[in-house]
């Protein structure tokens, strides 16, 4: 809302001839605080929008223990971000994406939840690290908005197939690399599509600039907060840690030959001039995971059975198994897991990340043998018992996921990146924060 009244008040003075915007000191001082940075299509973005996301990234940047970048840098970065945001919703909102408010809770309610903090106490924490709780709602809604853009736009045409995963697996195991990790830091000095030969040239003498000066000692975190045009500038570049796989394939070659701490040369793609350095990098380990044998009766609600009718129909089933009637018979004939009900409620070896996390949580909580309090799930209310535990290489299952992921991530990062730049290039973009143009 904030946004808005701020949106809609920048807009007026558009409108309003200068004798009526500054007639003294106070109006002065308000056009100051809500004067228009960007024009992006036909929206805008105010320099109150663009301190309050500068405040914000600076609070992260403190907690991340580093130091904050020179203010003209860190303005460009964010006003680009916020650019690039704008352009996106206005795109979802065009195209019917919403996120409602009762999503939206949810969202939060599971990043308190991942905390371990209620709703109240997690709004407390972010309160007293000097973040708006108003304003991380709508950031988060915005988050979600793009992301559900980019599965429409991007994510849900992706493909990877079985025989892209069997190549992968085959050449990190001719490498003898299989689950090795690197850590890599990231610049680009971008161009724009169509590029003319003189911009191309301008932008590969300031790389060229940018490398020098890395070679001569300078911080590559500063300098890619500084100059980096990618989408990681303001995270100093890091791409975090990622397997040759995860890497973008210009890279992935250059990466696992270099040593820890090493400079690439420039490298050229259509997007620009790539510096990369290898940050760090560690060794892959046998993948063992604690695997449950459980099984469980579930049963549904809907309009002529409520929570507390499902609820107590489990808890008289959970005191007769107690009592010795048998789990399998009583899944067979009151599970609405049609599934599991016909083989006595039972789930198989079950390996961590494959439930549900309130179903995962209640599973976790118990000793073999036991039985669980009726719990409610997204799919309706059960009981769980869990029959045994063992230990499980799982390493050629893990890695076989793992490449398809890394696959489909690195096509997504890839395609998203492309179709970030074109959308870029065809809208009209206007700064005002330094009274340039683009």
């Amino acid at each position: 809302m904030i946004r808005f009244i701020q949106r809609i008040v920048a807009g007026l003075m558009l409108m309003l001839p200068a004798a009526v915007l500054v007639p003294g000191v106070v109006a002065a001082d308000a056009v100051a605080i809500d004067r228009i940075v960007a024009v992006v299509n036909d929206d805008i973005i105010t320099l109150g929008e663009l301190d309050e996301e500068i405040d914000m990234i600076k609070q992260q940047m403190r907690q991340r223990g580093g130091g904050t970048p020179p203010e003209a840098a860190l303005r460009k970065q964010v006003l680009e971000r916020l650019v690039i945001n704008r352009l996106q919703l206005q795109l979802a909102a065009s195209t019917g994406i919403r996120v409602d408010d009762d999503a939206l809770n949810r969202a939060i309610g599971r990043i308190a939840e991942q905390n371990k903090l209620s709703l109240a106490e997690f709004r407390d924490t972010l309160e007293k690290d000097g973040f708006n709780f108003a304003s991380f709602r709508e950031n988060i809604r915005e988050e979600i908005t793009i992301t559900r853009l980019r599965q429409r736009q991007v994510d849900s045409r992706i493909t990877v197939t079985e025989q892209e995963v069997n190549r992968l697996l085959a050449d990190k195991a001719s490498q003898g690399r299989a689950d090795d990790e690197y850590r890599v830091a990231h610049i680009l000095i971008g161009v724009p599509e169509a590029a003319s030969p003189e911009q191309i040239q301008v932008a590969k003498q300031k790389a060229q600039r940018v490398l020098d000066d890395l070679n001569g000692g300078a911080d590559f975190r500063e300098t890619a907060i500084a100059v980096s045009d990618g989408a990681q500038a303001l995270e100093g570049g890091d791409l975090g840690w990622r397997s040759p796989a995860q890497l973008p394939s210009l890279f992935a070659p250059l990466v696992v030959k270099m040593k820890k701490g090493e400079l690439s040369d420039l490298i050229r793609s259509p997007s620009g001039f790539h510096i990369i350095k290898l940050a760090d990098y560690r060794g892959g380990k046998q993948h063992m995971v604690t695997q449950t044998q459980a099984r469980h009766i579930l049963i549904k609600t809907n309009e002529l059975i409520s929570d507390d009718d499902a609820s107590i129909r489990l808890e008289q089933l959970r005191q007769r198994i107690e009592k010795g009637a048998d789990f399998a018979e009583l899944a067979r004939a009151n599970s609405d897991d049609k599934g599991s009900a016909a083989s006595g409620g039972d789930l198989g070896w079950v390996s961590p990340g494959e439930m549900v996390s309130a179903f995962e949580r209640a599973m976790s909580e118990l000793q073999p043998g036991e039985i669980s309090k009726p719990f409610r799930s997204e799919f309706g209310w059960h009981i769980v018992q869990v029959q045994q535990r063992r230990e499980q290489d799982n390493t050629e299952q893990f890695n076989r996921s793992q490449a398809f992921e890394a696959i489909r991530n690195r096509k997504v990062e890839e395609e998203y990146q492309t179709w970030l730049r074109r959308l870029r290039d065809e809208a009209y973009v206007e700064y005002r924060l330094e009274n340039t143009a683009s």
